[in-house]
């Protein structure tokens, strides 16, 4: 798992289950996303759930819309990051989608809600994360 979640950031990051407040994304260019649980699935056909943190997929990500890059927080002390190759706003959901180390990812962020859905996939695995994002301090 380590390996599949890696640069690629879990990418991270989700729905929450609707239980969480709303959070306003639109417009906003800066977002710090919280990865709340994680499934990763094996080609075999098993599955096993967890929080994230145990699958090596960091607990927040910033996500820079404008530069397109995904990276770890500071205080993660992780020093991850990985550019977007296509961003997209389309019927109320930001889209991000890229490659690299072998990993495909996609997520998807309700603009209304800020829930935040990512897949993960590389050779014989998946993974699953949902979250919620919210606009970086400096934009509330």
């Amino acid at each position: 798992m380590t390996k599949i979640v890696g640069l690629a950031l879990a990418v991270i990051v989700t729905v929450t289950g609707g239980t969480a407040g709303a959070e306003d994304l639109t417009g906003a260019t800066h977002l710090v996303c919280a990865a709340v649980l994680a499934t990763e699935c094996f080609e075999d056909g098993g599955c096993e759930g967890d929080v994230p943190w145990n699958l090596n997929i960091p607990e927040f990500i910033e996500i820079d819309i404008e530069a397109k890059r995904l990276k770890t927080t500071e205080a993660s002390g992780l020093n991850r990051a990985t550019d977007v190759d296509h961003l997209q706003h389309v019927g109320g959901l930001i889209i991000l989608q890229g490659f690299e180390n072998a990993r495909a990812f996609s997520f998807v962020i309700s603009e209304d809600t800020g829930h935040l859905s990512v897949a993960i996939a590389t050779e014989g695995k998946a993974v699953a994360i949902f979250g919620t994002c919210t606009p970086m301090a400096s934009e509330k």
